[in-house]
């Protein structure tokens, strides 16, 4: 999530595909959001600058009032006041991304957790700067760990609408959709796009992609999957893997760009929060495809989580998924993939 109010640079482009009339071009809207970029290609059912402008204002709109709505760093955000003020009202996309989060924590058996906020600030990787960590920290923090620690309810209001509360038990009980949050954002644009009519587009917001119909050559939709080396900090340039999607969202999780180096130890933005410690293995990425890039988000963090071993059961065991995951094999980089990964 990007620090402070939402800020977005535009650098609009048109794709003019040879062959093609005018009625068939393709656009792209670039920028920055939620502290990472965005790239938006679509073929709106009109050419035209205005329906580009359309377009443009729309997915503008809907990545405002995500900023404004599950941003821990904006200040100003349903989820500071939630998580600072205690101020348990929350609004729709709030509440999409809690359930969709406590949906993802069943599945997993708690090893994904939006409400291990308070574990992610400890080691620095949430809202707040983390310290040195001990045990007896962990241990403190763990008991506010859980989501069944929240709980839905709803406040009917005098004009006799429906205000939609998440209680705690317990202030410092916290939650953090970073893990969810892009994907859904991917998800949320996708759904716009529909509603105005597009068949042919891919949205893809800090890696979390969710694609639908053809690319402007008229192929399904190229993925590169970046090979998971230190230090590759430019998304494309180094490519491990190409994998083609349509009608399905796709997510890279990897802990190759989110760590710091303590006294020579590579400390992991994958946290476990049933042991409250960073993980410690040989997977290096994992990318999911499933029926949403929500769904595709989650799983790509909880089996970054488990290991190779444990993420290898999990896809092999869940019809719902696909998924290609690289992991290093001594000085050597090996890729295992799901059956159905590739068409």
């Amino acid at each position: 999530m990007s620090k402070g109010n939402l800020s977005i640079l535009f650098l609009a482009a048109i794709f003019a595909v040879t062959g093609c009339n005018e009625s068939n071009r393709y656009y792209t809207i670039d920028g920055t959001t939620q502290g990472t970029t965005f790239h938006i290609v679509f073929q709106p059912q009109v050419s035209s600058d205005s329906s580009f402008a359309a377009v443009r204002d729309s997915v503008n709109a809907i990545l405002e009032r995500i900023d404004f709505s599950v941003s821990g760093y904006n200040k100003e955000s349903v989820l500071t006041a939630f998580n600072e003020e205690g101020n348990p009202h929350v609004d729709k996309i709030f509440l999409d991304n809690f359930l969709s989060s406590r949906k993802m924590t069943e599945e997993s058996g708690g090893v994904f957790d939006a409400s291990a906020a308070p574990l992610f600030d400890l080691w620095g990787f949430g809202f707040k700067t983390g310290t040195e960590v001990t045990q007896a920290m962990i241990d403190s923090v763990l008991q506010f760990v859980g989501m069944e620690h929240f709980r839905v309810d709803s406040l009917k209001a005098r004009d006799g609408s429906d205000s939609i509360l998440i209680q705690r038990d317990d202030p410092r009980c916290k939650l953090n959709f970073n893990a969810i949050a892009q994907g859904y954002t991917s998800d949320l644009i996708a759904a716009k796009f529909s509603e105005m009519g597009m068949e042919n587009y891919l949205v893809e917001v800090g890696g979390e992609v969710y694609a639908k119909g053809v690319n402007p050559k008229g192929k399904l939709w190229n993925v590169g999957i970046d090979r998971p080396v230190d230090g590759n900090n430019s998304p494309g340039v180094d490519i491990q893997a190409v994998v083609r999607i349509s009608g399905r969202g796709l997510v890279t999780s990897g802990d190759y760009r989110k760590f710091y180096i303590k006294d020579g130890k590579k400390i992991s933005h994958s946290i476990n929060p049933k042991t409250g410690y960073p993980v410690e293995h040989n997977l290096l990425s994992a990318t999911v495809v499933a029926e949403n890039a929500t769904i595709a988000d989650g799983y790509a963090t909880y089996l970054m989580v488990l290991g190779l071993d444990k993420a290898r059961q999990v896809v092999e065991t869940n019809e719902n998924i696909e998924a290609l995951l690289i992991f290093s094999d001594g000085d050597s980089l090996k890729v295992w993939t799901s059956e159905g990964i590739f068409y």
